[in-house]
């Protein structure tokens, strides 16, 4: 199944360092703002003391080699900026993620419940 890959989902797969059982065999797609958003969820843990630095980087290194098409950030920041502005959103990192599943006509995987609850109408999610 193709599906987009939000951080919410990401990040717990790069510490266990495996996708989990839905997506093991998916063929995952990200806008490239994917990479930032994890490394800085990372480091933050890591600031935080909620990991090791030693599973902040192994993680990482993970998602590094991690099997994720990247469409980039600059081809869905326009169109990511007019639906954060019609959802009433500040930021336009998680339209992006919603662009992306659109443009590709498959779901978004978030954890994220109020993401997933805001955008029902507009993208399946996972």
């Amino acid at each position: 199944m193709t599906v987009v890959v939000d951080a919410s989902v990401v990040v717990p797969a790069a510490i266990a360092g495996k996708w989990s059982r839905a997506l093991s065999d998916g063929d995952l797609h990200a806008p490239s703002l994917l990479w930032s958003e994890v490394g800085a969820t990372l480091r933050q843990l890591e600031w935080r003391g909620e990991v090791s630095a030693s599973i902040a980087s192994d993680a990482l290194a993970w998602l590094e080699r991690a099997s994720v098409a990247s469409t980039p950030s600059r081809e869905l920041v326009s169109e990511a900026r007019r639906l954060a502005s019609d959802l009433g959103w500040a930021k336009t990192y998680d339209a992006e993620y919603v662009v992306l599943a659109q443009r590709l006509g498959v779901p978004l995987a978030t954890i994220d419940l109020r993401l997933r609850r805001t955008v029902a109408s507009l993208v399946a999610t996972i």
